[in-house]
């Protein structure tokens, strides 16, 4: 009986079993240690990888430390790269800009201070945008209680309830030029920790991301159902279901 050439890969590697893995890592470190010890094969196996396996302490790893300009961290440490939106010399740039188009008069320690309040703005917002999904109310009976998240605070970041009536400069992050921290606070749970999860701050492809962000942050993104459209989604759940019962009585022991 032939084997299909789709199998060809499956077969080659079939020998990479979990119960062979002692033996394998055995004549790794032989092969690591003198190439010569391990059969032609095993030495041409070996070689195939483009380098050892890199361990030990992260210290000693010459990939270490990683890049740590990415989204995920520039939330939390306020390290941001040339090119963000909450860059504070573009940030402030775009605030003179947009004061002085207003009429509006500001010397240098307001212009500062209102730089201050919209990088903090913008990293409560990030923070949401990367752990708000922990906070899902995805618990119809209520019965799971969620930890508190420090980052997702407007008070971590300097906000009393004496300044969350305050206009704040956000540059549209939120589709919105100003708002108070009351009404950011609002949006990014109403967006961010609702019934569904959502997270797509892993995405490495920067328009992928922001395809997804400008669907879903802003007023009026909201994702709503008629009576008889969340009826349809019902009752094609409930077929489903029934399906993969009849089919797990049906043919038993089957996958």
């Amino acid at each position: 009986m032939s084997r299909p050439d789709e199998n060809g890969d499956m077969h080659a590697s079939s020998f990479l079993h979990g119960h062979n893995a002692q033996y394998i890592e055995q004549l790794r470190h032989r092969y690591d240690a003198d190439p010569e010890s391990v059969d032609e094969s095993w030495r041409r196996f070996f070689a195939s990888f483009d380098e050892p396996p890199t361990g030990g302490p992260s210290w000693a790893r010459s990939d270490w430390p990683t890049d740590l300009d990415g989204e995920l961290t520039a939330a939390l440490d306020g390290q941001w790269g040339a090119d963000a939106e909450a860059n504070p010399i573009g940030l402030e740039a775009r605030l003179r800009t947009v004061l002085a188009a207003g009429g509006v008069a500001a010397d240098d320690h307001a212009i500062r201070q209102r730089v201050l309040d919209s990088i903090r703005a913008i990293m409560l917002i990030r923070a949401y945008r990367i752990r708000g999904h922990r906070m899902a109310r995805l618990d119809p009976l209520g019965l799971q209680h969620h930890r508190d998240h420090s980052e997702l605070d407007p008070r971590n970041y300097g906000f009393l309830e004496a300044d969350m009536d305050r206009p704040i400069f956000i540059d549209n992050v939120l589709g919105l030029q100003t708002a108070t921290m009351r009404e950011i606070v609002a949006l990014v749970k109403r967006t961010y920790c609702g019934t569904f999860a959502l997270q797509y701050m892993h995405i490495s492809d920067p328009a992928e991301a922001t395809w997804l962000k400008e669907r879903i942050e802003g007023y009026g993104k909201e994702i709503q159902f008629t009576r008889e459209g969340r009826r349809a989604i019902l009752n094609k759940l409930v077929e489903a279901e029934g399906f993969e019962h009849f089919l797990r009585l049906k043919y038993a022991n089957t996958k």
